[in-house]
């Protein structure tokens, strides 16, 4: 499985940014989906996760403010952030979940100006 991320960026506070994730390979298998982010000096942590069935699952920081989505049609998966915090900089990881396996992407960079 490959993940691919896009639309990170510099934002001002309160502001919105939406995260993509484009996956390929053996899609067939993918049982969750769900982002992470890494903050600086902060261990990686998860930020919300969308089950095969479309149940979701948020961090307390970040519920109500963002939305993860997934279409399979276009083999995409989507973090849309509103209300942005500077606490919500970070690196943001595309996290794809195949049995045991964990699949990674490389990453975008969010940061949030007060």
């Amino acid at each position: 499985v490959q993940l691919v991320e896009s639309g990170g960026g510099l934002v001002q506070a309160g502001g919105s940014l939406r995260l993509s994730c484009a996956f390929s390979g053996t899609i067939s298998s993918i049982n969750a989906m769900a982002w992470y982010r890494r903050a600086p000096g902060k261990q990686r942590e998860l930020v919300a996760l969308i089950s095969d069935d479309g149940n979701t699952n948020y961090a307390g920081s970040v519920k109500g403010r963002f939305t993860i989505s997934r279409e399979n049609v276009n083999n995409t998966m989507a973090l849309q952030m509103n209300g942005l915090k500077p606490d919500d900089t970070a690196v943001y990881y595309c996290n794809a979940r195949c049995n045991s396996l964990y699949y990674w992407g490389r990453g975008t960079q969010v940061t949030v100006s007060s």
